[in-house]
């Protein structure tokens, strides 16, 4: 039938015992099968193709006839569970750009490797070296931590909202939540306030899991809508509590919240943070009324961070300050100084419509639509 899977009789033999082969089969599926010479020449490694009636052919002799042999990757590649995960991966992605073309938006691809990040305190550049021309010199660069200075340079411009997906770097990453290379969902829509990157993400959501209930880690998660809204400094005093969490400096607050409130996110349903302090304002502007707070969320759901979003800030002198105070406190924190992006200052320069923008990391959300407990689990290396 036309589309339908063509079955290979081949494989990877893993056992040989009585006249039988247990085989893996291209995408990790398991399964034994007697062959018609019992006497042939089989050993666990070898990679074999079968004929009619039983017959199989060795096109591969492993060299030890030890598969997987001890402490190597192999062991990784037996778990058939990777293949699903995998699948089920690049179903979500197929899925996620459908949703957002259908939507009216444009999907962009910007520069992987860069001369300059942003100043962002809490992020480490990772470095690479190029040379720009066959004739000039090796230069120093960044690998992109995010699209974020380039899709906001494509607003500025005139654009339609736009998403990219595609892999970021950040040095010194790595844990079962985090590694220095992942893969990171933006997107952006110009002339919109951050109450419609609200529903964007929860509408997106919703649809692509398609289901009320979701079970992650052994707990149940309400997926229906709405999803509550919680205030920063609320959440500090009844989750970690604290008596006027505003009298802290933004580091204590900053660690309080990591340390005592973000293990108890979204744990019954996804939960969006709102009303950040305007020192972890980063890029987003802040609230109109409300000076000493930023236009910006975050969602959480089975005590995973998936989404950091921005009313976005569109003043260029503002930005500008907020990168050189970056810089100070990199100092202070005896990190290294980071270029400013002069060419994403030019842009806001230039009048950068008001927007409002996401980045979600979607190798989070396979692990909670996977229910895969780390990272490493839903991607390939």
């Amino acid at each position: 039938m036309s589309g339908e899977r063509r079955r290979l009789n081949a494989g990877r033999v893993l056992a040989v015992k009585d006249g039988e082969l247990t085989l893996q089969r291209a995408g990790g599926e398991i399964e034994t099968v007697r062959v018609s010479d019992p006497s042939g020449s089989f050993a666990a490694g070898d990679l074999v193709r079968g004929g009619n009636g039983g017959s199989f052919e060795v096109i591969f002799r492993h060299p030890s006839g030890d598969w997987p042999a001890p402490k190597s990757d192999g062991l990784r590649f037996l778990d058939g569970s990777l293949w699903t995960r995998l699948s089920r991966r690049a179903d979500l992605l197929e899925h996620t750009r459908r949703y957002f073309r259908e939507a009216g938006f444009l999907e962009v691809e910007t520069p992987l490797v860069v001369q300059s990040v942003g100043t962002e305190v809490h992020i480490d550049p990772t470095r690479a070296l190029q040379r720009p021309s066959s004739d000039g010199p090796t230069e120093e660069r960044f690998l992109v931590p995010s699209p974020e200075h380039h899709m906001k340079r494509l607003l500025a411009a005139g654009s339609p909202p736009l998403f990219s997906i595609g892999p970021v770097w950040r040095d010194g990453e790595r844990g079962e939540r985090h590694r220095p290379e992942f893969t990171l969902l933006e997107w952006y829509r110009p002339w919109e306030s951050l109450e419609a990157i609200f529903e964007d993400c929860e509408r997106w959501l919703r649809d692509l899991h398609g289901a009320p209930t979701l079970t992650y880690q052994g707990t149940s998660l309400d997926w229906r809508g709405p999803w509550p809204r919680l205030p920063f400094l609320k959440l500090l005093e009844t989750r970690a509590n604290i008596v006027e969490p505003e009298r802290l400096s933004p580091e204590e607050q900053l660690f309080a919240f990591v340390d005592r409130v973000e293990p108890t996110m979204g744990q019954e349903r996804p939960e969006f943070v709102v009303d950040y302090p305007v020192a972890f304002a980063s890029l987003a502007r802040r609230q109109p009324g409300r000076p000493q707070f930023a236009e910006r969320f975050e969602l959480y759901a089975g005590g995973l961070e998936l989404a950091n979003a921005f009313g976005e800030l569109t003043d260029e002198p503002e930005q500008r300050a907020r990168c050189e105070a970056d810089n100070e406190e990199r100092a202070r924190s005896g990190k290294e100084t980071l270029p400013l992006d002069e060419a994403f200052l030019a842009a806001l320069s230039a009048g950068m419509p008001p927007s409002a923008g996401i980045a979600v990391g979607i190798d989070r959300v396979v692990m909670l639509l996977c229910d895969a407990r780390t990272i490493d689990e839903v991607r390939a290396f």
